[in-house]
């Protein structure tokens, strides 16, 4: 009887990390996946340190130099000239193939 207890709750327990672990990595893919069609863009960021950073955004026309930290997002300057930013392609795609690759899913489905 009481082993068949702690093989429940070891099973529980997995089946709980399991979620948190799904919950976690889903919430990374989305940051990944590019969403057409926004109004606000995040352009660039850099790290300052461990918790703070530099945002340059895009609002319509307008770009807006942002520093977040944990407790304040503070608007530092509205550029006069737009920073042209180079196209090309983000390097985190790779990990989003590769997690859909491991995933059994081909980049074909993804429509």
């Amino acid at each position: 009887m009481g082993g068949q207890l702690v093989q429940l709750l070891l099973g529980l327990l997995l089946v709980i990390g399991l979620i948190f672990l799904l919950a976690w990595l889903m919430r990374r893919v989305q940051q990944i996946v590019p969403r057409g069609g926004q109004v606000i863009k995040v352009l660039a960021t850099q790290a300052l340190g461990p918790r703070d950073r530099l945002v340059l955004v895009q609002v319509g026309n307008e770009q807006v130099l942002l520093g977040l930290t944990p407790g304040t997002i503070t608007s530092l300057h509205v550029l006069k000239e737009p920073v042209h930013m180079p196209d090309v392609e983000p390097a985190s795609t790779e990990f989003a193939q590769r997690l859909m690759e491991l995933l059994g899913k081909d980049q074909k489905d993804k429509s």
